[in-house]
C-alpha cells in the first residue's frame, strides 16, 4: 500500500478489449511504471484470471493471497488489498486462478456489477491513477471494472482486423453509461504493436485515427522485443532497458496522458 494518503482527484481507468494478443496488460503495467516515474502514486488492479499482470510487476504466486478476488467476494476489507511492488510509487492488487470462478459465484447476487466500484472507492485519495487490467472479454468481470471506472483505455493492435470489435465495445461502454455509471467515457485509444517495415501498420493508423480523431493517443507503442523480454523478468520496461524503443515509447504515453488530464481539468 502507498503511504500516501491525500489527493486531491483518484482517476481509475480499464484498460480494456475483448480481443486477446492486442497489448492490454502490457499495456496496462507498462503505463502504471510510467505513471509512477512521473511521479504519481498508482495503483493496477489484475481483473484478469491469468495473473498476468501479477506476474509482470514479479509477484510470485504464493504471494497472492489477497486480491481482487477478495475484492469481489468482499471477503477483506478494501485498504487490506494493495500490496506493493518492487517499484516505487507502484502498488498492486494482485489475481491469482480464485478469479476464474468469480462470475459464476456473482452471477445471482444483488449489486453484482458494483463489487469492484465499491472496494475502488474506498481507496479513493489514497492514489492519483488507478489501472484496471480486465480479461479478454465482455463478461462480469469487465463490466465490474467499466461500472467502478472513470474512462476507457482500449490497446489497439497494429494488424489486420484490429478495428473489428472496437466498435462493440463502443456500444458496450455506452450500454454501461446509460444502465451503471454515467459518467464512464472513452478515455482513449492506444496504437500497439507498430511496425514502420510494415504498411499494413501504417493503414491501421490511418483508419483509426480517421475513424476516432482525436480520441486515438498521438503515442505510438512499437514492436520491440525488449518489452516482452521484461516482463519475462518480472519487471516493466522503464526498469528493464530505460533506454529502448519501448520504454521511451510508454513513458511519453504516462505524459500524454497526464497533459490530457489536465487540460481536461483546466477545460
Amino acid at each position: 500500500m502507498s503511504s500516501k494518503t491525500e489527493s486531491p482527484t483518484t482517476r481509475i481507468i480499464a484498460v480494456t478489449n475483448q480481443k486477446g494478443g492486442v497489448g492490454k496488460t502490457t499495456t496496462t503495467i507498462n503505463l502504471a511504471a510510467g505513471l509512477a516515474r512521473q511521479g504519481q502514486c498508482v495503483l493496477l488492479v489484475d481483473l484478469d484470471p491469468q495473473g498476468n499482470a501479477s506476474t509482470g510487476l514479479g509477484i510470485d504466486y504464493d504471494q497472492r493471497n489477497t486480491g481482487t478476488y477478495a475484492a469481489l467476494m468482499v471477503e477483506a476489507e478494501p485498504h487490506a488489498l494493495p500490496q506493493p511492488t518492487a517499484f516505487e510509487n507502484l502498488s498492486i492488487i494482485t489475481a491469482n486462478n480464485e478469479l476464474a470462478g468469480a462470475e459464476l459465484e456473482m452471477i445471482g447476487d444483488e449489486r453484482r456489477e458494483y463489487r469492484l466500484r465499491d472496494a475502488l472507492h474506498a481507496l479513493e485519495g489514497h492514489y492519483d491513477t488507478i489501472l484496471i487490467d480486465c480479461p479478454p472479454s465482455l463478461g462480469l468481470l469487465t463490466l465490474n471494472a467499466l461500472v467502478a471506472s472513470d474512462s476507457v483505455i482500449v490497446p489497439l493492435q497494429c494488424e489486420f482486423f484490429a478495428l473489428e470489435g472496437i466498435s462493440q465495445l463502443v456500444r458496450t461502454i455506452d450500454r454501461v453509461r446509460r444502465a451503471f455509471n454515467a459518467d464512464l467515457h472513452l478515455e482513449g485509444i492506444i496504437l500497439t504493436m507498430y511496425d514502420r517495415r510494415n504498411n499494413l501498420s501504417e493503414l491501421v493508423a490511418q483508419d483509426a485515427r480517421g475513424f476516432f480523431g482525436d480520441q486515438v493517443f498521438e503515442t505510438i507503442i512499437p514492436r520491440n522485443i525488449r518489452i516482452s523480454e521484461a516482463q519475462s523478468h518480472g519487471s516493466p520496461v522503464l526498469d528493464y532497458d530505460a533506454r529502448s524503443t519501448g520504454a521511451i515509447a510508454y513513458l511519453a504515453l504516462a505524459d500524454e496522458l497526464i497533459k490530457r488530464n489536465k487540460n481536461k481539468t483546466k477545460a
